[in-house]
């Protein structure tokens, strides 16, 4: 395999049949899908400028458009909800699922767009771009966060892109509700036997929200609020039951975002519109998944 070939012909198979083709299509050539996603994986994974993109995968205008036209239609989306369901119906999917985010800094090349005040901290419309583009002023700068739900084995399964300074808890819940994956036989399974998380995923309203649909929540309680309980005595509740071991295995996302962050145009966000960069995200999701039903099969 060369080095402009970044998909082996097993995971092209995965995939291809889930992107344009020129099947039925009249007028100008069409341009070979292949080069044009792996143009645009060696872009992200290089972090280069799109003008540098090597020739080898065709003017870098028409790899560009393919990268924009698929985010906005949904392609990646749709192409990760296939996977994933073929993934379930092979047994690959582990529903004890980890949630988290990272962030990453943008770069000014992203940053020279109007952002109005009062922009969403995130979309639920795939096709519709934020007014905020998902950036915002953390700590350490200009920059955007990126959530993702992910299964016992770190594999992506929901992925949402948010400001740098939005809250990781707010993103729960909207996170939930889109984990949708489809089967044969019966409706479409959208929810866990387990969420993994961190402190800042503790607060009543997911606990709730978990406790109502059966699913177990593996997430510790925060010296401040295991204090605020106490100190209302048997008005606080029962105290909060944690399974160590299994918060143990939360560590799949973390390393889910190492793998993300190997790609240089996905540790620094360089694209202007979040819908962009989050096919992109959805990208090496998609790879990670093809790895495992190509490595399955």
């Amino acid at each position: 395999m060369s080095r402009f070939q970044l998909l082996s012909d097993a995971q092209w198979l995965l995939i291809e049949g889930m992107l344009p083709s020129s099947t039925g299509r009249k007028g100008r050539p069409f341009s070979d899908a292949r080069s044009m996603v792996e143009g645009i994986i060696y872009r992200y994974r290089c972090g280069i400028a799109w003008r540098d993109l090597p020739s080898v995968f065709g003017p870098w205008q028409t790899v560009w458009t393919w990268h924009h036209r698929m985010a906005v239609e949904g392609t990646w989306d749709r192409v990760l909800a296939t996977l994933a369901a073929q993934a379930d119906a092979d047994g690959l999917i582990d529903w004890s699922l980890s949630v988290d985010s990272t962030i990453a800094r943008a770069h000014l090349h992203a940053t020279n767009t109007t952002r109005p005040t009062g922009g969403g901290s995130h979309y639920t419309n795939l096709a519709v771009e934020p007014l905020d583009h998902g950036i915002g002023r953390s700590r350490g700068g200009l920059s955007t966060k990126i959530h993702q739900l992910v299964d016992g084995s770190g594999l992506p399964l929901v992925t949402l892109i948010t400001l740098g300074q939005a809250g990781d808890s707010p993103m729960l819940l909207p996170l939930l509700q889109q984990l949708r994956v489809g089967r044969d036989v019966c409706r479409p399974r959208t929810l866990p036997d387990a969420v993994r998380g961190d402190k800042a995923y503790s607060s009543r309203a997911i606990r709730k929200h978990l406790r109502e649909r059966g699913i177990k929540a593996v997430i510790p309680e925060p010296k401040d609020q295991k204090g605020h309980r106490k100190r209302r005595g048997s008005r606080g509740g029962r105290p909060i039951r944690l399974d160590a071991n299994d918060y143990k295995n939360r560590n799949v996302v973390e390393r889910r975002f190492c793998h993300t962050k190997q790609w240089r145009g996905l540790a620094t966000r360089y694209d202007k519109r979040a819908i962009v960069y989050r096919a992109a995200v959805l990208i090496h999701a998609a790879i990670a998944w093809t790895q495992q039903l190509s490595d399955m099969h």
